[in-house]
């Protein structure tokens, strides 16, 4: 096992964010002129194998001084989505998912086709330290709800990462994050056929300070992250569906695990008169 959960560079997936001037207006219509013009990804790929996934997955991204957005462009023949209440486990439903790696704690994002969300920060548990910089109110383990990533009970990932056990902060709320969802279709519906779901987000930069002390935001240009975005779908058949879903990923994993912070993808931050 390799306990760096390194991948070979030209297997990650770098994209291009060009900065925009006017602030979006987040309602999850992807023909707004400026999506329009952002450079759509590659088609998400399986992400064990690297394979084309066989429904159509693609993602881009845009920023000004105030935010970071995202949007996903899902091919879906038959929109589905069940949950409905925060922080549910939306894994369970057909997602899409944006995951920022940050400094000693990443962060995930989950939304369904209901535009449910579901948030988890995770904070390595050799950097919650006393003394360290999430020795502080917001980061007790005592007043909120946490559960541990890659613990005995996480057997796919127990000592697997060389950073270890993480602290799952389960309440964790990304500050002034925005989303929205539009369905081509009709959503639950299994007698019509749908042309897929739009999902269009907004992270605000100073939300994402939480995860740094080095860095400043908004970026300039230039600057990068490293960044995670996923599909997972259900295949149902007769009403019902298996526990385990399919993965499609930005660029491929290697392993059936979205928690590998070394093998995100990069976004690359340049203003809106640079050259492809």
């Amino acid at each position: 096992m390799d306990m760096t959960y390194k991948l070979p560079e030209e297997r990650i997936a770098h994209y291009t964010c060009r900065s925009i001037k006017e602030p979006l207006t987040i309602d999850g219509n992807l023909d707004k002129a400026v999506w329009k013009a952002a450079e759509k990804s590659e088609p998400f790929v399986d992400m064990v194998s690297g394979e084309p996934g066989f429904l159509e997955t693609r993602m881009a991204g845009l920023w000004d001084r105030e935010n970071l957005y995202i949007a996903f462009w899902i091919s879906e023949p038959l929109v589905r989505a069940s949950l409905r209440e925060r922080d549910s486990f939306i894994w369970l439903d057909n997602d899409v998912e944006v995951f920022f790696d940050g400094e000693d704690c990443y962060y995930e994002f989950e939304i369904n086709a209901l535009n449910t969300v579901y948030e988890v920060l995770f904070i390595y548990q050799d950097a919650l330290q006393r003394g360290g910089r999430f020795d502080r109110q917001g980061f007790d383990l005592y007043s909120r709800k946490v559960d541990v990533l890659g613990g005995f009970q996480d057997a796919s990932r127990f000592g697997r990462h060389h950073r270890g056990k993480r602290w799952a902060f389960m309440d964790y709320d990304f500050p002034g994050l925005q989303s929205a969802v539009q369905v081509a279709g009709t959503l639950n519906d299994p007698f019509t056929r749908d042309t897929g779901w739009t999902v269009e987000l907004a992270f605000p930069w100073k939300g994402m300070e939480q995860l740094y002390t080095q860095r400043r935001f908004p970026p300039a240009p230039g600057e990068s992250l490293r960044a995670a975005f996923f599909r997972f779908e259900h295949l149902y058949y007769h009403g019902k569906a298996p526990a385990e879903a399919i993965g499609w990923a930005l660029n491929e994993h290697g392993v059936y695990d979205s928690h590998i912070p070394e093998r995100f993808s990069y976004l690359h931050f340049i203003d809106p008169d640079a050259s492809p």
